[in-house]
């Protein structure tokens, strides 16, 4: 006699469907979103990472302090041993380039105190102080000289007067509008393009003001020069921050 072992009970139901009455498992709980964390005292420079920055800083405002309180006559004579005109271009081309940095144009008060704390700082924490000094000093010297040495040329030329040779030239503006440039190309698209546009713009209103046409080409030139730099300065801000 054949025995038929009894069916388990519920073992026919849905048996096309595999895993059935199997424990899904729970739901993971969604991470929250991180929040970037805001710190606004990294706009400022600092002794251990941007050391060139402050000390230049502190420098500038030294020398604004002077300008401020010193007797007119003693600070004009200053400015004027300062200028980077063509007479002292042509006389002595290193000193007048470095001395005309220490001023100020304006005062601590010029827009472009507030410009050169704040792009040197950014721009100093991605390539470095020695890197830094270099983009800025190349819009100063460039700049000044790609003003300066058309203005000589045309005085030997007579289409200007004489007194167009001694023109007071003096302060950072072009080293600030050539970082400006360089730092545009390390920060995001949407930080980069407003910021050379604004910038331009700025430079472009002054330039159509026609007030001092010499220095604000010279702005435009700086900008343009730092720029140039993207290719180099990105290259060394991966090297800096790997």
């Amino acid at each position: 006699m054949e025995r038929i072992a009894p069916k388990t009970v519920g073992a026919d139901l849905l048996d096309g469907v595999p895993r059935q009455r199997s424990v899904l498992p729970a739901p993971q709980p969604a991470r929250p979103l991180a929040v970037p964390r805001v710190r606004p005292w990294l706009l400022l420079p600092t002794p251990a990472r941007t050391p060139f920055t402050l000390g230049y800083a502190a420098l500038l405002a030294a020398t604004s302090l002077l300008a401020a309180l010193a007797p007119p006559s003693l600070v004009y004579a200053l400015y004027q041993g300062s200028s980077t005109d063509v007479a002292h271009l042509v006389r002595s081309p290193a000193v007048v380039l470095l001395t005309s940095a220490l001023w100020i144009a304006g005062g601590l008060l010029s827009p472009y105190a507030l410009a050169f704390v704040l792009v040197l700082t950014a721009l100093e924490r991605r390539i470095g102080g020695a890197r830094a000094a270099c983009v800025f000093l190349a819009g100063h010297v460039l700049a000044t000289l790609a003003t300066e040495v058309p203005v000589g040329l045309a005085v030997l030329a007579g289409h200007l007067p004489g007194t167009s040779l001694h023109r007071l030239d003096y302060g950072i503006s072009f080293g600030v509008a050539a970082s400006t440039g360089a730092l545009a190309g390390l920060l995001r698209p949407w930080l980069r393009w407003p910021l050379l546009a604004g910038t331009a713009a700025l430079l472009l209103n002054d330039l159509l003001a026609y007030t001092d046409p010499m220095t604000n080409w010279g702005h435009l030139i700086a900008l343009t020069i730092g720029v140039s730099t993207w290719p180099v300065i990105r290259r060394w801000a991966a090297v800096e921050t790997p």
